[in-house]
């Protein structure tokens, strides 16, 4: 079951995560320049429509469509998505998370069933029809059917709401009311359903507890709380504008996406709801007339005299709950499954034995014969990839494979000549997209992984059983001066710290960045990137060796490349490893490949971290790393 929910979370954050820019532009339009908003201007304030009812749908429905098809599959998942948009009069996010995928999902039946079959000359024409006329077809599918479908869903959640504050059920309300929400039914709701009902009761007793049950912020607040201590990647780093948006902009629909990825998470709110529709019934909360937008501020106004603490409690007690939920399912089913990791493990093994093709992520197979370069791939490009790219190299060398490239990348400029992508399992499904031809082959940490024998095992045999073609010859190694001049510059004897006091991981990074500072390498704000790298997936790369270093959005801040090693004999817990050697990376370039490879060598299992750790002195790191030994 939690595996299922994972793979259903990682397909839906796959089609909202690459576009929550738009989604937070969309909410900073809407809560400056609508008319409740802080600056009311009525011309930008035309955009606000447009944006939610067909650029964020459209930029869902291509990326899910790219996701399953590629980019001729983009297209027509977009087209798809219009014929969803222009067949119901709700925001049809979550028709276009149906169509984009359906798009894809055509053209990529298509191209399966012309393999082979298109004559030579008349593939892009074939390729640009079929798009053409398969996504048009599939538009007006989805015009006459997933559009009405959808609205129908939308249309029962509402009147289920309505029934239930008939039957006096109110705080059982916020079970229908906030999957209504996610569903961008929100306006609706409130405005259709509690403003009438909280109207009348207002005028007799001052005030209705209705105005608050879908414009309480906090629920939602909780959420993008939790998500900012365990969310990971592009979730974490954004969450905290989002809940600013949220809370003070009263835009509650730049929260939704972040229950789209993960939809176990709409447990969070809902219970928070139902908690603090609970405490305002209790203490007697409530408000003289309907918050729009519902942030805290129109909440307060709108709170008669007497009702704050009551109101203030609900609003708190709300986001608590929902918090501490949405940390919880973030820690359970927040990350990425170890099971897909482990079915390509052993899908590997399986066709290594054989002689066969690994699988690749989303189905494709690369002959063994056809590999040419192989590409390490991790989120900046800079450190853990050109280390296992050097440790794979290694591999390749000793076991007498030759006529393969072996190179790093940061997740987003994979090379599209490569056939075969090496990436930690939390970014395969980046990798997958940024390389859709390319076998992708996820790994638990850099250093250790078994993938990398299975790998070099299966092209051994290749190389064994015909010739391969000859490599470019490698470059020669530079000499020991070259070597000592270049590693001095990367790693001065001032910045290796030894018999360091064990702390946490990110009071490790912070140490690294502030001597990178010193040592003016870096600007002050490099270490929050070098932050923000770890909140991504661990920079402990296996082997007892963390390697913390910067994400590609503070590159232009390092002024210098340089280097830093610090050393822990009592070990530092790392998200469930254990670092005892820490080297933090500024690099604009290429500098530090040298001094990663020897870490390479040294450090390559636990037992020699462990006593290089423990026997190495200043000077004799200094001379290991710089080349001088």
């Amino acid at each position: 079951m939690k595996e299922r929910v994972q793979k259903f979370g990682r397909f839906l954050s796959g089609m909202v995560m690459p576009n929550i820019g738009a989604f937070i532009a969309w909410g900073f339009i809407a809560a400056l320049f609508i008319a409740d908003g802080w600056f009311p201007n009525e011309a930008i304030a035309t955009m606000v429509s447009p944006m939610l009812n067909y650029l964020l749908p459209l930029l869902i429905g291509y990326t899910g469509g790219k996701m399953v098809g590629g980019q001729r599959g983009a297209v027509a998942g977009a087209i798809a998505t219009l014929g969803v948009i222009v067949g119901a009069d709700i925001t049809m996010f979550i028709g276009a998370m149906i169509a984009g995928p359906l798009g894809g999902l055509l053209i990529k039946w298509f191209d399966k069933a012309m393999e082979n079959h298109i004559p030579a000359g008349f593939e892009m024409l074939i390729n640009n029809f079929s798009v053409g006329i398969l996504g048009g077809a599939l538009s007006i599918v989805c015009m006459f059917l997933i559009g009405p479908a959808c609205t129908f869903l939308t249309n029962a959640l509402g009147a289920g709401v309505e029934a239930l504050v008939d039957h006096g059920l109110l705080p059982l309300t916020a079970i229908l009311v906030e999957p209504a929400k996610v569903l961008f039914l929100n306006n609706a709701i409130n405005h259709g359903v509690f403003t009438p009902i909280g109207t009348e009761q207002a005028m007799e007793a001052g005030k209705s507890i209705l105005f608050m049950i879908e414009s309480n912020p906090g629920p939602g607040l909780g959420l993008l709380l939790a998500y900012c201590v365990a969310g990971k990647g592009n979730a974490r780093s954004s969450a905290a504008g989002a809940a600013l948006i949220q809370f003070v902009g009263g835009i509650h629909e730049i929260y939704f996406p972040y229950v789209l990825m993960n939809p176990i998470l709409i447990i969070a709110p809902m219970v928070g709801n139902i908690c603090g529709i609970l405490t305002l019934s209790v203490l007697g909360g409530g408000l003289k007339a309907a918050a729009s937008p519902g942030s805290i501020i129109a909440e307060m106004l709108m709170t008669p005299k007497g009702s704050y603490f009551a109101n203030i409690a609900g609003i708190t007690v709300a986001a608590v709950v929902s918090f501490v939920l949405a940390v919880i399912l973030l820690k359970m089913f927040g990350k990425d499954g170890d099971l897909e990791a482990a079915q390509q493990q052993v899908a590997a093994s399986k066709a290594a034995s054989k002689g066969q093709a690994i699988p690749a992520a989303g189905g494709t197979k690369v002959s063994a014969s056809d590999v040419r370069k192989i590409v390490f791939a991790c989120d900046a490009g800079m450190g853990s990839s050109a280390m296992g790219a050097t440790m794979l190299r290694n591999k390749l060398k000793d076991a007498g494979v030759t006529g393969i490239e072996v190179i790093h990348s940061p997740v987003s400029e994979i090379p599209g000549d490569c056939q075969i992508v090496v990436t930690h399992h939390e970014l395969a499904a980046r990798a997958a997209s940024s390389n859709p031809s390319a076998e992708i082959i996820p790994i638990q940490n850099f250093m250790g992984a078994p993938e990398y024998d299975t790998l070099v095992a299966r092209l051994a045999r290749l190389a064994a059983g015909a010739e391969a073609p000859k490599a470019a010859p490698a470059a020669e190694p530079a000499p020991a001066a070259e070597a000592a001049e270049t590693g001095s510059e990367l790693l001065e004897r001032k910045n290796i710290l030894l018999n360091c006091k064990p702390v946490t991981p990110e009071e490790a990074i912070r140490r690294c960045g502030e001597l990178m500072v010193e040592s003016g390498y870096v600007e002050e704000a490099y270490i929050q990137g070098m932050l923000d790298r770890e909140a991504s997936f661990s920079v402990a790369i296996g082997n007892h060796v963390a390697i913390p270093h910067g994400t590609n959005d503070v590159k232009p801040l390092i002024k210098r490349s340089g280097m830093v090693v610090m050393t822990y004999p009592e070990g530092i817990s790392w998200n469930g490893d254990t670092v005892k050697l820490v080297v933090g990376i500024a690099s604009k370039g290429d500098e530090h490949l040298e001094i990663l490879g020897r870490i390479v060598a040294i450090a390559a299992s636990d037992a020699d971290t462990d006593a290089l750790v423990a026997g190495a002195d200043a000077e004799d790191l200094f001379k290991k790393l710089n080349g001088l030994e």
